[in-house]
Order: C-alpha cells, then structure tokens, then sequence
C-alpha cells in the first residue's frame, strides 16, 4: 500500500476552514545504504486554508530499519517526525512549497520522503563506543569474536629483517 492523495476539495473553497487527517502507507525505497524506512508509516495531519494553499501539519510516526556503520548490526528504531508544509494553489513557484494536484487532491508522498530523509541517520551506530569488525578476520570485536592479531607498521619492517639476522 502506498500513500494515496488526499482530497482537499472542500477546503480549498472555504478560507479558514481546517480539517484532521490520519493516513498511513509505505513507500517504496525511502532509504540509504545503512538506513531504510521499509515498513509502514502513520500520519495524523491536520489540513487548514490559509491565505497561499492549504498548509499540512502534524507527525509523522514509524520505524527506521538500521544497520550500525562499524560492525553492521542490524536495528530497528521508531521514529516521529513533525511536519509542517504548504501545498499551493497552481504551480509552485516557490521551492519550499509543494503543488496542489486537480481538484485539491494532495500528493503526501513527496513531502513524506523529504521530511523523513532528512531524518535518517547517515551513518547509524549501534551504540557510541562500537568497536566495529576487525579488519585481518571480520571478527565482530564487540562480541570477542577478534583473538586480536599482531600487524606489524609496514615502515617498521626493514628493522625487522635486522632483528632476525642478529638472532641467527
């Protein structure tokens, strides 16, 4: 299911009227590498004509889908957005503002996917002192899954080749 457009009709005849909405739907690749909203999202909006369109406000809810950017740990985290957007009448000549559609039909899609990308975290942690994946085993070194591993600093290894031949 997707968010399907709501109809202003009514309220976009009557200045100062105002309206309350709940709608919920998914859509489809709201995400980035490590953070994704892929289940439902509720919106409980309320719709007012104001003087410049109709002026859509109210919370948006769901769950981001995370992965940690150290050791890619998967989570879920709920979220709640809020949102306040002005759907105009005609075209919008304003970048800020979105486009009623005919009939006063609102598109919510487009302002769910703005508002809600800006609040997916761009490089989630599972937690702030992640240790991350080893880098010589992939072990998850948050788990003890690392034996741990002596790396030499490569500009160390001309000294090295020296030590070995004093101990022959």
């Amino acid at each position: 299911m997707t968010f399907a457009p709501v109809v202003a009709g009514t309220l976009v005849a009557q200045p100062g009227s105002s309206r309350e909405i709940k709608a919920g739907g998914t859509i489809e690749g709201l995400g980035r590498d490590l953070a994704g909203v892929p289940g439902a999202i509720d919106a409980e909006l309320r719709l007012d004509r104001v003087i410049d369109g109709i002026l859509v406000s109210g919370i948006l809810t769901g769950v981001f889908s995370l992965h940690c950017a150290r050791c890619l740990d998967g989570s879920d985290r709920p979220f709640t957005v809020n949102v306040s957007e002005l759907f105009v009448v005609g075209p919008a000549t304003d970048p800020d503002c979105y486009e009623l559609g005919p009939d006063g039909e609102i598109d919510l899609g487009p302002m769910i996917v703005d508002a809600i990308g800006l609040e997916l975290p761009f490089a989630p942690l599972c937690r702030p002192d992640c240790l991350g994946l080893c880098e010589t085993c992939g072990g998850n070194r948050n788990l003890g899954q690392c034996p741990g591993h002596e790396q030499l600093d490569p500009r160390w290894a001309a000294l090295e080749v020296l030590l070995e031949r004093t101990n022959d």
